[in-house]
């Protein structure tokens, strides 16, 4: 049995909320102490390159585990090839009254109502910069609960001049349930305004910064083939670099009547993984071949890594897998995406049988 699955029953006699910062106090001690390397396990050296980044493996960590950038080397002593952080907003805030963290452990899923609860971009931008960690490192923006949506976009500008000298990428977070009416920004003129402001100040910076760092867009499982082709058709046309699909769900039908299941909030988790992987599949089909889709929802074992790659991503997050099954998931999946990609490239390349 694994250190963390003995440990697990602990932390689940635990409010989830307080087992979620115990864990995090426990991870910083873990890895300077190097026991932490020891349970995740060496790390998968698979590299690929996406964005115009080398990753060392598939597999990243997804945002909302590590809101305040606090814990990145920590969290890098788990294996991953990729981690991102956020969500941020330029001022603190607290976030949604407690409790607003619950697990539905017959489904192996959480409903959390978190509402980008983090210590304002300032703090954010120095818990980075004190990191040791020079992977590839995602910063995810959003906007504060109290800016008015009609204003959202001067939050996102506002986090994009402040994390840009410090990021591998940017994500460009609008589709968390848990902020009034952030999902408005998914659709229509509210995404294409967007868009051409942030690709508009990208330019601006990178001149400044003389350093190109791509935008991505994260987006909601509960979008129709419609809405999916039109986001697919303004990440192109705006020169947005990549897409994460997908957010948490505002869907109960998997979970009905468990406790806890009737919770305000987005549900992730076991759940979420075929939403997840329809809403990828739809992408592949819209955008160009080989536009670098992220994917992130359900995954809670190698197997649904390597369903992720089959629906058309590129690359893979884990967030609500971890609280279930533990660091060892890093490397299980990055070890299954490695053999998925090679035994696909081997097949792309093998001579035929002339017939």
């Amino acid at each position: 049995m694994s250190p963390y699955a003995l440990a697990r029953p602990l932390l689940f006699a635990l409010d989830a909320e307080q087992a979620h910062e115990l864990t995090l106090g426990a991870l910083d001690g873990a890895a300077r102490s190097g026991l932490l390397r020891l349970v995740a396990g060496c790390p998968v050296e698979d590299p690929v390159e996406v964005m115009g980044l080398r990753f060392r493996n598939r597999v990243g960590l997804a945002a909302g585990l590590d809101k305040n950038g606090a814990h990145i080397d920590a969290l890098a002593a788990m294996g991953f090839g990729f981690i991102e952080v956020g969500t941020v907003t330029p001022k603190a805030q607290p976030g949604n009254p407690r409790p607003r963290l619950f697990r539905l452990p017959q489904r192996e899923a959480l409903i959390n109502r978190m509402g980008f609860n983090n210590a304002g971009v300032e703090a954010f931008v120095a818990n980075v910069r004190r990191a040791r960690w020079r992977g590839v490192l995602g910063l995810n923006i959003g906007k504060n609960a109290a800016t008015p949506i009609e204003r959202a976009l001067d939050d996102y500008l506002v986090c994009l001049d402040r994390v840009y000298p410090h990021a591998s990428y940017v994500t460009v977070n609008i589709s968390s349930p848990n902020t009034a009416n952030l999902r408005q920004l998914q659709g229509g003129d509210a995404l294409r305004e967007l868009l051409d402001a942030l690709q508009a100040r990208r330019a601006v910076l990178a001149a400044q910064h003389a350093r190109r760092v791509p935008l991505a867009l994260k987006i909601a499982p509960d979008l129709d083939d419609g809405q999916i082709a039109a986001i697919a058709e303004l990440l192109v046309r705006h020169g947005v670099d990549a897409v994460i699909a997908t957010n948490t769900t505002v869907s109960r039908e998997a979970v009905a009547g468990l406790p806890h299941a009737d919770e305000a909030g987005g549900l992730s988790g076991a759940p979420v993984r075929e939403p997840s992987n329809r809403v990828i599949r739809a992408l592949r089909e819209s955008l160009p071949r080989g536009y670098p889709i992220i994917g992130v929802g359900g995954v809670l074992e190698a197997a649904h890594a390597r369903e992720k790659l089959a629906a058309g991503a590129t690359l893979v997050q884990l967030y609500t897998g971890l609280v279930y099954r533990g660091p060892a998931l890093v490397g299980q999946c990055a070890r299954a995406l490695a053999q998925a990609a090679h035994a696909a490239q081997a097949a792309s390349v093998a001579p035929t049988t002339p017939a």
